[in-house]
């Protein structure tokens, strides 16, 4: 079976970039233009493998909304705006609902709760939800609420030493994750196939899946050895300069599929 044609919603670099939220590491200057050429070359990537890449404009105003994952969370049969964890984001949703709504119904988590779309997790019909300082458990009861109707199973995960879930784990195959196992437990991904993360590269367990190829940073050689050693597909792309932003390659997208039918 043909895979179906996916949609991504994508938003050009801010110039206002380098006042970025930053949490876990260090602030260095980020190179704008480079930056941008790297997000080019993203976006090219995800056009190599069928997508249509819808951009956004550029926000001068808003540092991080070259993240727009962080804003939505898009299923076959709902779109869920999240209300992000930063206040700093807030006005960054009003672009990305705009988009959304010629693609699906729109829900939205209601404040105070909070949630990163980078603390979201699809595989197949489980959600894994981190629970880190951007994301509330009641953000993850409003999406029970949300998704009863559609029989997902929603997974809390604990998460430690980094800013979300998928800075720890991401999906690479069907039933297949690339974790680091030193941000979360193995044991919260049972009935999966588990792939690690090279010990020497800690930030490596982020990868965009789109069919059966993976879109991946080209900073992490060793952890890249592995997963061509498991038979994933592999695409990479230069991401290091939004890295300084605290931003990866799962980030710069919201994907789904055209067609909710």
């Amino acid at each position: 079976m043909e895979n179906p044609m996916y949609v991504a919603i994508t938003r050009r670099v801010s110039p206002a970039v380098n006042r970025c939220e930053l949490t876990y590491i260090p602030r260095e200057p980020i190179d704008f233009n480079r930056a941008c050429a790297q997000h080019d070359q993203y976006e090219d990537a995800l056009r190599s493998l069928g997508v249509d890449v819808i951009t956004l404009d550029a926000e001068a105003d808003l540092p991080d909304s070259v993240f727009v994952e962080d804003v939505a969370l898009v299923l076959d049969e709902c779109a869920i705006l999240t209300n992000p964890g930063a206040a700093s984001r807030h006005p960054e949703i009003s672009g990305v609902e705009a988009a959304l709504t010629s693609y699906r119904d729109i829900h939205r988590i209601r404040p105070p709760a909070t949630v990163d779309g980078g603390d979201i997790l699809t595989s197949g019909r489980t959600i894994y939800v981190g629970l880190t300082h951007r994301s509330t458990s009641e953000a993850v009861t409003q999406m029970r609420a949300i998704l009863e109707p559609h029989d997902y199973q929603i997974r809390v995960v604990g998460v430690t030493g980094c800013l979300h879930l998928k800075s720890a784990v991401t999906q690479v195959g069907e039933d297949t994750l690339l974790i680091n196992p030193a941000w979360v437990s193995k044991s919260d991904f049972s009935g999966t196939i588990i792939i690690e993360v090279d010990p020497s590269e800690p930030n490596a367990a982020n990868a965009v899946l789109v069919g059966d190829t993976i879109i991946y940073p080209s900073a992490f050689p060793k952890t890249r050895d592995r997963l061509e050693s498991a038979g994933i597909k592999i695409l990479t792309v230069d991401a290091d300069e939004l890295a300084k932003a605290e931003g990866a390659v799962t980030c710069c997208s919201l994907i789904f599929r055209a067609s909710n039918g």
